[in-house]
Formats: structure tokens, C-alpha cells, sequence
């Protein structure tokens, strides 16, 4: 077995996911006509036109967020909207501002700090990629024809009566399945992921990796990327355990979302809509108690190395679910506490564009609408933002930049109540001691630290409370408000 080792920023990064249609847009960039309203519900196909020089005319604001890296959906050429439907695999959309364009984000965003990550579609492809297009051109006489798997002939190649008659991702016409045993495809798909790196990218977030069901594969993927780049980072978007990919030969990283079900599960209880999570990648979400939420968590945390669980990409939400506001029935505070713990365990926060400023939005395409930005280019009538929400983002944020501890330092579980959460994070002389509490009741604690501080050591507040004092194994005087929480530092 391969040691793990992954990028060490990313353990400290804090990630912002962009939908680049919905974002912003410029109008330095010019547009087709045919556009959505921007301040409409988006539908399954239309275009609102956001573009990636709308991204560069925003960092200032996703800097004040606290933000230090950014993923993006896919931005390559294509005919929808989300872009998983991949035309050219070399060409920035020229809708989204095109290769320039994104060469002007790259530096633009590199020149703060801040990494970018890119979406990467190696599983299939669409009608218009060249290569298939070929294929419905030419038919059996084209030389592309290893380059899928065709089971008949003529091609179903659009929506009707008719089943594809050749693998596609989820038996949708318009995605065609590439043939990865087909040493030119590998070749080309390699070639892709180690482009986009020598272009300046600080890693790839990979769709469904798992349907190339071929571990030779992603090593070789990983061997090709982290020979341009070591760190650059590789996440891949599985949903459930993930130890096949995660032994420090292929990803480094995963989309922790057993981690997004137990805050829902936990922090939204009380107004989660199950409804609303029906149909899609969440399923039923188990309502979870303090102790239950607890054991999830650090059954989650401990699947994984220490290195491994420390660059996972936390999130609350992405443009494959229904967005955590409207889970939660408009429940500010839940998204608040899930929020927080995001910011202070191991692993990297992943913010969902809009979810910041409250943006609600159910099962797609509604979780993909519109930015709502309070200028006349970008909002309707409809505009608005939770200011307070956004402030407590951004001291969120803070807090986890601010100290490395909730970033760097070993987790452990404290203290559980029905409503309650407490744990620890130890890292070189210091620990740090957060306690969440979902209920409605105000609570004062007496948290058990002995053998992780001294009696007589003082707990500075670094979240919503007062200092507090270590006597007899414990932490004195802890107080947490209803649905809120605090953070406190110390020696060890």
C-alpha cells in the first residue's frame, strides 16, 4: 500500500463552488440573444449567460468571504447549460469568455492566492464531441468506432421510442459512454487531465470516477497530474465509502457527503423536509441526535488516514442537491451551527455559491438559479441577500483561517447531549473545545477535558462566549445560547 500524502493547502483551504452559467456575468463578454432572465427560475435547458470574466469581476467579493480556492462545474465546450455534456475537452466555452478568458481567472485568481479547481468529465462525453459525432456521420465505417460501445446500428442517437443502442451515462441519448480499454481513449483522456494542469490549474474534481470502474486507470491519471504538479489536488465525487479510491494511489480526496446528511440529519431536524430530499443523491435523511450525529462523524472522520480525512471536501450542499436552505424549511440558524462545524473540523469547507446569502433552491435545475447580485445587469425585483447570514459566514471563515488548529488538529468527541455536540481539536500545545447545541433550551456546561489540558489552564473564548477555567477535569461555565454555538482555545 502506497503512504497517502495530499496537497497541504488543501487541509487549510476554504473552498467556494461555482455554477459558472448562474454566477455572474460581464458585459465585457458578448452573449448569444436567446438568453433566460437571469432572475428567473432556471429550466433543464436554458442559458442565463454567466461567464468567467463575471468570476474575475468577483473575487474581491469571494476574498471577503474568506474564500482561498474555488471549484468550478465544467466550463469546456458544450450545449448545456451545466456543461457535463463535453464537446472539446481543449476549449473553454465561448459563451463562458473562452481560453482567454480563463487564462485571465487563472492569474487573476492566482495573483490572491487563491487555487482553482476544475471539473473533470472523463466518463462520457456528448453527440457533439468529435469523435462521436463522427461515429453518427459515418457509422460502422468510422475509424472512431472502438472508441465507444456500440451494441447496433443505425445509431439511436436522440430521445424517442427508443433506447441508445450503445452505453451512455444513465442511458441518456446525449451522453455517450468513452471506451476506456481503448488505449487511444485513455491516451486522450490522460492527455486531457495533464493539459489542464500545465495550463495552471491546482487540480481536478472528477464526475462520477467511479463509472470508469478500472483502478489502473486512475493511477495513471494521478501519476499524470501529480508529475506536472504534486500538488495538485484530486477529489472525486463519490457519494458513499470510498476506501477502493483512497489508499494514496489514486484520489486524494473525496466530496464528503456523509458528512452534508448528518448535519441535515442533526442541525435541520427539527425543520427538514424529507420530501424535498426524495429523488435525489441524499435519498431519506435520517433525523440524528446528538449521540447519533457524534458516532457519524467520527465513524466518517476515522474511515480514512489522518492525512486523507484532512483534505476531504466537506460540503453542505452542490449543485446536485436541493440546496441546504430549503431542506431546512428556511432555517438560518440550522445552516448556521452546520456551518460552523464545517469550519471547524477536519477536512475542507466547501461554501455553495449563494448559500452564503441564503439562497434557496429545490431538486435541479432550482438549486442552480441565478446569483442574485444587487446590480441592474444581474437582478430582478426578487433580489435579496441575508446580510446577517453573510456576516456570519464571513466570521466563520475567519475563525478557520484565523487558527490552524481547526484545520490541522486531531478530533475527538467530548460530550453529547439529545441536542448537544462537544468536541475537541489538538494540535501541537493547544486544544480547542467546541460546543454546538441544536436545541431550543439555553445550556451551561461542565465539558470533561482531563487528559487533554491541566487543572488550572484557561480556555480563551475564540466564539460566543466567556473564558472558561479547567478544575477538577473539567472546562467550568461553558455557556451555549439555543441553536448556536462557541469555540474556546487553550494549552495543553
Amino acid at each position: 500500500m502506497v503512504e497517502a500524502r495530499t496537497p497541504d493547502w488543501v487541509k487549510s483551504a476554504i473552498f467556494y463552488q461555482i455554477f459558472p452559467d448562474r454566477f455572474a456575468r460581464s458585459r465585457s463578454v458578448p452573449k448569444p440573444t436567446n438568453l433566460e432572465r437571469w432572475d428567473y427560475p432556471p429550466t433543464a435547458h436554458g442559458f442565463k449567460g454567466g461567464d468567467l470574466v463575471g468570476v474575475v469581476e468577483r473575487l474581491d467579493y469571494l476574498q471577503s468571504l474568506g474564500i482561498t480556492a474555488l471549484y468550478f462545474c465544467p466550463i469546456f465546450q458544450s450545449t448545456a447549460n451545466h456543461r457535463y455534456h463535453t464537446h472539446d475537452f481543449y476549449q473553454v466555452d465561448p459563451i463562458l469568455g473562452g481560453n482567454r478568458a480563463f487564462a485571465s481567472l487563472l492569474d487573476e485568481a492566482h495573483r490572491r492566492g487563491m487555487r482553482v479547481v476544475l471539473d473533470g468529465v472523463f466518463n462520457h462525453a456528448s453527440r457533439g464531441f468529435y469523435q462521436f459525432n463522427h461515429l453518427l456521420e459515418n457509422g460502422q465505417a468510422s475509424p472512431y468506432l472502438d472508441w465507444f460501445h456500440v451494441n447496433g446500428w443505425p445509431l439511436h442517437a436522440y430521445e424517442g421510442h427508443r433506447p441508445p443502442n450503445y452505453a451512455a451515462w444513465w442511458n441518456i441519448h446525449a451522453l455517450p459512454k468513452l471506451n476506456t480499454h481503448n488505449p487511444d481513449v485513455r491516451e486522450f483522456l490522460l492527455n486531457v487531465g495533464q493539459h489542464w494542469v500545465e495550463q495552471g490549474i491546482d487540480g481536478w474534481r472528477l464526475d462520477v470516477p467511479n463509472e470508469i470502474d478500472d483502478d489502473e486507470f486512475w493511477r495513471e491519471f494521478r501519476r499524470r497530474v501529480k508529475g506536472v504538479n504534486p500538488d495538485a489536488y484530486i477529489v472525486g465525487e463519490i457519494w458513499g465509502d470510498a476506501h477502493r479510491w483512497l489508499h494514496g494511489d489514486q484520489f486524494d480526496a473525496v466530496m464528503n457527503y456523509p458528512i452534508t446528511r448528518a448535519c441535515l440529519g442533526f442541525f435541520a431536524r427539527e425543520t427538514l423536509d424529507n420530501n424535498a430530499a426524495l429523488g435525489t443523491g441524499y435519498g431519506h435523511i435520517e433525523r440524528l441526535d446528538g449521540a447519533g450525529f457524534a458516532a457519524t462523524i467520527s465513524n466518517v472522520l476515522s474511515r480514512y488516514p489522518d492525512e486523507i480525512a484532512h483534505a476531504q471536501l466537506n460540503l453542505l450542499g452542490s449543485h446536485d442537491t436541493p440546496r441546504f436552505a430549503t431542506l431546512a424549511r428556511r432555517d438560518g440558524r440550522a445552516y448556521r451551527l452546520a456551518l460552523l462545524f464545517l469550519m471547524t473540523i477536519p477536512g475542507a469547507p466547501c461554501i455553495y455559491y449563494g448559500d452564503e446569502i441564503g439562497l434557496e433552491g429545490g431538486r435541479d435545475p432550482d438549486c442552480r438559479r441565478g446569483f442574485p447580485w444587487q446590480d441592474d445587469y444581474h437582478a430582478g425585483p426578487q433580489a435579496h441577500w441575508d446580510e446577517d447570514l453573510l456576516e456570519y459566514a464571513r466570521r466563520a471563515t475567519s475563525l478557520r483561517s484565523t487558527f490552524p488548529i481547526f484545520s490541522r488538529g486531531n478530533f475527538a468527541v467530548l460530550q453529547t447531549t439529545d441536542d448537544l455536540v462537544v468536541y475537541a481539536r489538538c494540535w501541537q500545545d493547544q486544544i480547542a473545545v467546541v460546543a454546538l447545541n441544536a436545541g431550543k433550551d439555553f445550556v451551561r456546561l461542565e465539558v470533561p477535558v482531563s487528559g487533554f489540558a491541566a487543572d488550572g489552564s484557561i480556555f480563551q473564548s475564540v466564539w460566543g462566549t466567556d473564558d472558561a477555567r479547567v478544575d477538577n477535569g473539567a472546562l467550568h461555565g461553558v455557556a451555549v445560547p439555543p441553536r448556536s454555538g462557541v469555540a474556546l482555545i487553550g494549552g495543553v
